[in-house]
């Protein structure tokens, strides 16, 4: 160090102040404001890659909430279809037994209604057979108390007594 201080030149220190002064001039104009515009457009870049980035995610987030949301509702939607289809089942079997019980009803009521009008057509006939029946009996009996002649003025004696003149 000392054998710098003894060597030194006043010229030569002004001359490489000069230089360095230049050298830092010419790197300020050509070199730092590329260097630091490159570094502030790099940075620029670095934000806006975060914002987006963050911006994504918030997208992301709703998306989700809206995905979480549709579900929602589409599972509701669902629930109450599935209940609407059972009311309908349930509506359209109950109706279906009202209605095989009402059709059940009237053949019953039609099944009783023929048996009650062939009883009394086996009644009438039944009736229409007995009297004529009877009346063969009775044509067969007369014809046999009138074929003898003692039998017949027994019934004619009998027949005048029983009735009573006024």
């Amino acid at each position: 160090m000392e054998k710098l201080i003894n060597q030194f030149e006043l010229g030569l220190f002004f001359w490489q102040v000069l230089i360095f002064v230049g050298l830092i001039i010419l790197l300020k104009k050509f070199a730092w404001k590329p260097i630091l515009d490159a570094v502030n457009d790099r940075e620029e870049g670095i934000k806006n890659a975060l914002l987006s980035a963050e911006n994504a995610r918030k997208e992301m987030q709703n998306l989700q909430a809206d995905n979480q949301r549709i579900l929602q509702e589409a599972r509701l939607e669902r629930d109450t279809m599935l209940k609407e289809a059972r009311e309908m089942k349930d509506k359209m079997v109950d109706d279906a037994k009202t209605e095989a019980q009402a059709q059940g009803q009237k053949m019953i009521d039609q099944a009783k209604a023929a048996i009650e009008s062939e009883k009394n057509a086996a009644m009438a006939e039944l009736k229409l057979h007995v009297s004529t029946l009877s009346l063969s009996i009775a044509e067969k009996i007369l014809k046999d108390e009138l074929s003898n002649k003692e039998a017949q003025t027994k019934l004619v004696e009998k027949l005048l007594g029983d009735v009573k003149l006024n």
